[in-house]
């Protein structure tokens, strides 16, 4: 074989090393990256409010063991675990936003333009900055009568229970946190959304293929 033919070989079927290696442009980790510094923060601090759902299961099975195991059962653990999955949801609300990883349909969006896209997505990042300010608004009215009581005096709601926490109050606070912060996510993507160019859109697509 000649050396032209064995260099034509050569750029006919490319190493496996060269076909692993990412070219320029191309993205190799999560498909949909964060999209701004504050969404950074956000994934951060959602991975550490992540182990709240451990340590509600912790508690759980120091309660099983409590009960049936030296019958001593505890007052506190089922409102514990009530509170801390219910934290850890209201937070996964901004973590998905932040990571791009709500759900959606995405049949139309898939099917459409760079141009098409921008204003889709556009369009999205205003209708989800509008539900946000709406329930961002409706969860500080709620959290306002949780925390007041008729007189306008500062009392945090209570479960009622024997051990009585305040944890209605602080569920219903961290539900509006995460509703302010979602409010910020939103306004942020807009703000990106209206300045981003369809021929910026088209070339990353053609850097993700």
């Amino acid at each position: 074989m000649s050396p032209d033919s064995r260099r034509s070989d050569d750029t006919q079927e490319p190493h496996e090393d060269e076909l692993a290696a990412p070219t320029a442009g191309e993205t190799t980790t999560q498909p949909d990256p964060v999209r701004n510094g504050f969404d950074r923060g956000v994934v951060w601090c959602g991975r550490g409010a992540a182990w709240l759902v451990f340590i509600a299961m912790a508690i759980s099975v120091f309660e099983v063991i409590m009960r049936y195991g030296f019958d001593s059962p505890t007052s506190w653990v089922h409102e514990s675990v009530v509170m801390l999955v219910a934290v850890s949801f209201a937070l996964g609300g901004p973590a998905a936003l932040a990571s791009n990883r709500h759900i959606r349909v995405r049949v139309l969006y898939d099917s459409a333009g760079p141009r098409l896209k921008l204003w889709l997505d556009r369009f999205n990042d205003l209708v989800t900055l509008s539900f946000c300010l709406g329930m961002s608004y409706a969860a500080f009215v709620m959290f306002w009568d949780a925390s007041h009581n008729p007189l306008g005096e500062w009392q945090l709601e209570r479960s009622g229970t024997s051990w009585n926490p305040p944890f209605p109050a602080l569920v219903k606070g961290m539900i509006m946190l995460a509703l302010i912060i979602m409010t910020i996510q939103a306004a942020i993507h807009l703000i990106q959304s209206l300045r981003a160019r369809a021929d910026d859109r088209a070339e990353d697509a053609g850097g993700a293929h």
